[in-house]
């Protein structure tokens, strides 16, 4: 009797446990939780990590990709991001999330050649297999992620808050979240609401 009611508690405690970890991989991460370092393909064919960039304070990961009309609009946007914040210790750090199967456009050759079109000056990753988005839980294109340098989540979100025109933005969540910091605050507001395709 015992030992039944053992193997019953221990069954119970095998699918608290299991239930627990499905349902937090499948929201992914929140603020204040460590992101996993990953290894993905840039567009110049090298392997990137986090941990091979040096004597950074953070990091801007955003979800990206070529043929959402969102992730264009913001295109320009993601390269500002870069030029003003690489230099000050953090690089734009984008990763293509999508399935080319689902959509050609969004293939690594293609990210290949938008990246050299436009001349991107952040690294361009393709997340192949789809094995990171899901950690982080990203669900737009664009969706950014802002680590500090221990990996920290700060902020989760949106760029701004228009999508649409960039001379009309009013709050610019990734630049105030970057900005505080560097003054050593948290970000406030640390969550927006990423706007922009759904991951394919």
């Amino acid at each position: 009797m015992r030992t039944k009611i053992f193997m019953l508690l221990l069954s119970v405690a095998a699918i608290t446990l299991f239930t627990n970890f499905y349902t937090t991989s499948l929201s992914g991460y929140k603020i204040g939780d460590k992101a996993e370092d990953f290894r993905l393909k840039n567009v110049d064919s090298k392997m990137v990590s986090l941990k091979d960039y040096k004597n950074v304070k953070g990091y801007i990961v955003i979800f990206t990709c070529n043929h959402c009309p969102f992730a264009k609009a913001y295109e320009q946007r993601i390269i500002d991001l870069h030029k003003k914040y690489a230099p000050l210790g953090y690089p734009v750090i984008a990763i293509n999330p999508n399935n080319p199967a689902i959509n050609p456009e969004d293939s690594y050759e293609n990210m290949q050649a938008r990246a050299e079109q436009k001349n991107y000056p952040f690294v361009y990753l393709f997340d192949e297999g789809q094995q990171v988005y899901p950690k982080f839980g990203a669900t737009r294109t664009p969706h950014v992620f802002l680590l500090s340098n221990d990996l920290e989540v700060m902020y989760i979100g949106a760029i701004d808050d228009n999508s649409q025109n960039s001379s009309a933005v009013k709050n610019k969540y990734v630049e105030n979240a970057t900005s505080a910091l560097m003054k050593g605050e948290k970000p406030n507001p640390a969550e927006t609401k990423a706007i922009g395709c759904g991951i394919k």
